[in-house]
């Protein structure tokens, strides 16, 4: 079986740009209700804390030099949504911070109520695994683990210029 020629019409980045919007979208939706998650609906989102456009407050910076998980669950506040990212008010041990994502930052989006997650490639990701995302432990009072996204729920990888 011969390899498949390259494509000119750039697939992979048209699906990440498509999956992201479904993060956005979904985002936007609690932003529209007043930042209330419905049911028991909450998110694990991964993103590159070096990524162009990404406003973390320094402390947050060093401790996460390469990528972080934030839970957007109970305590989060000021949700605002934008075409090209959202900003968000989060908790880390009672110092209350604000952090500006692009979603073109994001590597992972988990909704572990309903199994359901996306990962994505960044800018200058490399077929090399690196470390796992480093939690941010953002103060959430149930003390919630991120489920992996490799633990057989609904996640959705988009790998198309990966050669293997």
């Amino acid at each position: 079986m011969s390899d498949a020629p390259d494509s000119l019409i750039p697939y992979d980045e048209i699906v990440q740009e498509a999956l992201r919007a479904v993060v956005g979208r979904v985002l936007g939706q609690v932003e529209s209700s007043g930042g209330n998650l419905p049911g028991a609906h909450h998110f694990y989102i991964t993103f590159k804390t070096g990524a162009p456009g990404v406003a973390i407050p320094p402390r947050l910076k060093e401790r996460f030099p390469d990528e972080m998980t934030i839970v957007l669950q109970n305590k989060f506040w000021d949700l605002k949504v934008t075409p090209e990212g959202f900003s968000v008010g989060l908790s880390f041990n009672q110092i209350p911070s604000t952090l500006v994502i692009p979603f073109s930052a994001i590597t992972a989006f988990v909704d572990p109520a309903v199994d359901f997650g996306l990962q994505f490639q960044t800018a200058g990701d490399s077929d090399d695994e690196g470390e796992p995302p480093h939690d941010a432990e953002n103060d959430s009072p149930d003390g919630a683990e991120p489920t992996g996204a490799d633990d057989g729920s609904n996640v959705v990888t988009v790998d198309f210029g990966r050669k293997k």
